[in-house]
């Protein structure tokens, strides 16, 4: 064997070593320790943010009937916008005052229903059937009452709501407490 075709004495040189300075780990540690700061800071804004929208009570359905009844009266030159606005305040208020569906339901059912219940005495479930017959007539018939039977109708609305709202030390439904945003829901 010939010397010169012998294994080469020369190696390539190694790569480098990595040698862990021991500091990785802190930043690692800081790093996620920041991350999680900021997002118990936003976490805290946000809550602060939410606790500061002041709490709104809710207005009694009587009320908010009467104060809708009382609108009512700007319109009542317009028999059939009249009938119908009146019609629908009473319809809602009796839905929100005995938690009973009014709005959906034609006036023979509505009154029907009504019928089988005690929600009403059998005087008030007699002036709201006629009540509501009346502002039918208006409203799909195209009867055109005068002036005086139109306040004949605002009238037996008000005193359906006043003979049946609740008594101020009833705890019949009592106030609901809800958040400024969502009245805002509810009025867009």
């Amino acid at each position: 064997m010939n010397n010169s075709q012998s294994v080469p004495d020369i190696r390539d040189i190694k790569p480098p070593i990595v040698i862990p300075n021991g500091w990785e780990w802190l930043w690692l540690t800081l790093g996620a320790l920041a991350v999680l700061a900021a997002l118990f800071f936003a976490w805290w804004l946000w809550n602060k943010k939410r606790s500061q929208i002041p709490i709104v009570p809710l207005v009694p359905a009587h009320i908010r009937a009467k104060a809708a009844l009382e609108k009512a009266l700007e319109i009542i030159s317009q028999p059939k916008e009249f009938c119908v606005l009146v019609s629908d305040t009473v319809r809602l208020y009796l839905e929100e005052r005995f938690d009973f569906c009014a709005p959906e339901r034609t006036t023979e059912e509505f009154l029907r229903e009504l019928s089988a219940t005690n929600l009403l005495t059998d005087a008030q479930k007699e002036s709201l059937g006629g009540f509501l017959e009346s502002c039918d007539l208006v409203k799909f018939a195209k009867y055109e009452p005068g002036e005086n039977e139109l306040h004949e109708l605002h009238s037996s609305a008000v005193r359906l709501v006043e003979e049946t709202e609740p008594s101020q030390g009833s705890n019949d439904h009592p106030p609901v407490i809800i958040q400024q945003e969502e009245n805002a829901n509810r009025e867009s």
